[in-house]
């Protein structure tokens, strides 16, 4: 019976946590949206607004749970939105950043903490370095998006942040298991680094493949969806279970699956899985920043023997050193293949000192450092307390938030300040794209009424409309023409009718549920094409 009522009121405490989720989620999500700044920013003003909160619902869960349950789909999405020719066109920039940035990081701010606070061990301290070290690139792309930013730079941080987690939380765990042991040899860890990334890889790669394989023979979308969503735990947990990194192997079977993608993926399947994705990833992005602020309160009662003014000390000097850091990285990492010049490939762009600085301003901490923090082990094998646990979760928190609100709300002045923009590279793929596939639709048209021995005037009409589709889908960030924005407009006042008579016909019982649910799912896609 006890028993029973246990589990009854483990059940009512994680609904009223989901409920809280949801709620805040809304809320969150809607100020980022009305207010038109990145939603990482919201989620960590949110969060810690609710570690102030009195008496907040506590759930008790396993630490290890939260990398396994949110990272892996968090990367998996990345990696299936990344450019593999661009990754690889980028390579050098990318793992200099990635991977040299991390460590250096990683040792400056374990230094620096070691320093501030000589009773915390060298280990803890440099779990501290390597949680923090890997900056997120979803504030920072989601801004350089709508200012129409060179695109090498968005590739150069997105491709950064996908491999920068993977080096950081390997490194995270090694510093966690010479915490654990009590041992550290520089050399086994190199060797290991070295090991785990390899197989983490090589893992990724065969799982990627596999469900290759497997899409190509499913045929139905709602399956697609679902194995897509089992991909990324397939990759992270069959890497963990053999000891090597999960994070490359989710990573590496993203870029596996990526490729292939357009060739094995019905356009029913990527509607539906491209609003999955985006609603799952920001509920777990939710779930994380409401998990920390609801365990804040907890955290700074444990950190009572620290005065506040000592707190907010320590957390604004890590975070200066995480920022000062990436400057003094990314300047002499840029000008290093003139020092060398058989390093030099002269088909990459070499960066600007201006878009030096965009990306020496992009280290916005986010989600993964906040699941890697809330993941840390709670206690030592001997049933001692984790050391500077509770020291570390806040240091990250403030890192997180002084990084995104400080760099995330001042990178859009600051490139309009610069004077970074107006790459329309991708303005001219589009325009030339589109009339390659009108040409070739225009062709199989023509071709197609030949054979079936059919009046080329018949195809008049829809030659028409792939004309005018053209014309009137302007490449983003040009301005329209007035007869352009008054077709637009006209396209959605017939929308809008055509809507308006749908409801009408289905409310007075004309028309049953069925025919309204397609009727409505065509006008949508018509209705998203504007």
């Amino acid at each position: 019976m006890s028993c029973a009522l246990s589990f009854a009121h483990c059940l009512m405490l994680l609904l009223e946590l989901v409920l809280l989720l949801m709620i805040c989620a809304v809320a969150l999500g809607w100020l980022a949206r009305h207010f038109k700044f990145p939603y990482p920013i919201a989620l960590v003003a949110g969060g810690a607004l609710l570690g102030m909160i009195p008496n907040l619902p506590q759930f008790p869960f396993d630490p290890q749970l939260i990398l396994v349950v949110v990272l892996p789909p968090i990367l998996y999405q990345a990696a299936l939105l990344t450019s593999w020719s661009d990754f690889k066109t980028h390579i050098r920039s990318i793992s200099l950043l990635a991977i040299g940035l991390v460590i250096v990081t990683t040792l400056a701010v374990g230094i620096t903490l070691k320093l501030m606070v000589p009773s915390v061990p060298w280990a803890a301290a440099f779990v501290l370095g390597a949680i923090v070290s890997p900056p997120d690139a979803v504030a920072a792309t989601t801004i350089l998006s709508r200012l129409n930013i060179p695109r090498h730079l968005v590739t150069i941080l997105e491709g950064e942040s996908l491999v920068n987690d993977a080096s950081g939380l390997v490194i995270y765990k090694l510093a966690i298991a010479a915490v654990l042991t009590g041992a550290f040899s520089f050399g086994d860890a190199t060797a290991q680094f070295a090991l785990v990334s390899v197989g983490g890889v090589v893992i990724g790669i065969v799982v990627g493949f596999v469900f290759v394989e497997i899409h190509k023979r499913l045929g139905d979308p709602f399956i697609e969806v679902i194995t897509a969503l089992v991909i990324p735990y397939v990759g992270y947990i069959a890497a963990e279970s053999l000891h090597v990194s999960g994070v490359l192997a989710v990573v590496a079977a993203g870029l596996v699956r990526g490729r292939y993608a357009p060739e094995i993926v019905s356009a029913e399947m990527r509607i539906m899985a491209r609003s999955v994705w985006n609603v799952l990833v920001f509920v777990l992005n939710s779930l994380i920043f409401i998990l920390i602020g609801i365990q804040m309160s907890d955290v700074m009662d444990t950190l009572g023997r620290y005065p506040l003014s000592q707190l907010i000390l320590m957390g604004t000097a890590i975070s200066l050193v995480a920022v000062v850091v990436r400057f003094a990285w990314v300047y002499p990492a840029a000008y290093l293949p003139n020092w060398f010049p058989s390093l030099v490939n002269k088909q990459v762009p070499q960066l600007r000192r201006r878009e030096l600085g965009i990306i020496s301003w992009c280290g916005m901490r986010g989600i993964v450092s906040l699941a890697a923090a809330l993941a840390l082990p709670t206690t030592m094998p001997d049933g001692q307390p984790f050391p500077a646990r509770d020291l570390i979760i806040f240091l990250t928190f403030f890192v997180i938030a002084a990084t995104l609100i400080g760099q995330g709300l001042t990178l859009t002045p600051l490139i309009r300040k610069l004077k970074v923009g107006s790459d329309w590279s991708m303005v001219e793929e589009q325009q030339l794209v589109r009339t390659a596939m009108s040409a070739a639709a225009v062709a199989a048209i023509d071709a197609h009424l030949v054979q079936a021995g059919a009046p080329p005037a018949w195809g008049d009409r829809l030659r028409a409309e792939i004309a005018e589709r053209v014309a009137l889908a302007a490449p983003e960030g040009l301005e329209p023409t007035p007869r352009d924005k008054l077709l637009g407009q006209l396209r959605r006042v017939a929308i809008d009718a055509e809507r308006r008579e749908l409801i009408r016909l289905w409310r007075e019982n004309e028309i049953g549920d069925e025919v309204m649910r397609h009727q409505e799912e065509l006008l949508d896609y018509q209705e998203a094409q504007l």
